[in-house]
């Protein structure tokens, strides 16, 4: 046996941390998929919803002859998959017990679209520009609701972050309701156009308390909320007038091509 190598199916992890101990699981498998949920909703409590959300959909079906996506050209009616690799759970525990654990990928891209009404974490990536003064682009943030202030806990709204200023909703203006935004593309930029790089940043996590997970190559932590959390990093920028106007068009993710009309 001393002879024989290869790579486990499953890999177990045990990460020390501070006053805080992770095990990750990770299977050896590549994934592409694309699914739809109809409705889904996370973390119900104290009257909310950490996540809320209809019409979900991982991947998405090309409209037309050509179209190409990551580099790849597809037919109309082709499926264009979420691709995902090395899926992995992670527990995290303290000396009272679980404190949360997470589900995520070691290498992830694709499209995600959906109808959210409220999210609970962060969207890093995602840029704005400002067409409609001088093209300039900025880092897009979450925000509690029309008016308030930015947030990483059930958010409702998006929009631009003015560097070095604490900045407000103004509807309308930078920023709309997330239910504008459609679809995004996650994953990290390749430095090619049109094409996204995996990205090792993709999870959804269930906190106890607000706790920090460590980024896989243990360089960073993310800090996330109690509760519901996802980290979901985009490698997309899009036109302030068309988010804060009719909306960021959905990719098709049904077989009838519906376009934005889903309800």
């Amino acid at each position: 046996m001393g002879e024989v190598t290869g790579q486990a199916f499953m890999n177990i992890e045990n990460i020390p941390g501070n006053g805080v101990d992770y095990t990750r699981m990770t299977l050896g498998i590549d994934v592409e998929t694309r699914v739809n949920i109809d409705d889904i909703q996370v973390g119900q409590i104290d009257g909310g919803t950490d996540f809320s959300a209809q019409h979900l959909a991982l991947g998405h079906i090309a409209r037309n002859d050509g179209e190409t996506f990551n580099g790849v050209t597809y037919n109309k009616g082709e499926a264009i998959p979420f691709e995902a690799r090395k899926p992995y759970i992670e527990l995290a525990e303290d000396s009272a017990g679980l404190k949360g654990f997470r589900m995520g990928f070691a290498e992830a891209r694709g499209s995600v679209s959906s109808h959210t009404a409220s999210f609970s974490g962060n969207i890093t990536g995602l840029k704005i520009r400002d067409d409609e003064f001088d093209n300039s682009v900025y880092d897009a943030t979450l925000y509690a609701g029309a008016g308030l202030a930015e947030t990483s806990n059930r958010a409702t709204h998006v929009g631009l972050k003015l560097p070095g200023v604490d900045t407000t909703c103004n509807e309308g203006a930078g920023c709309a309701p997330l239910t504008n935004l459609r679809s995004v593309t996650v994953g990290e930029d390749s430095g090619i156009e049109g094409v996204s790089g995996f990205t090792d940043g993709f999870f959804i996590g269930f906190q106890r308390d607000g706790m920090d997970w460590q980024s896989l190559d243990g360089a960073n932590t993310i800090n996330a909320g109690k509760g519901v959390f996802i980290n979901l990093p985009v490698n997309m920028t899009v036109d302030m007038s068309q988010l804060t106007g009719d909306g960021v068009d959905r990719f098709r993710t049904h077989q009838v091509d519906l376009g934005n009309n889903l309800f």
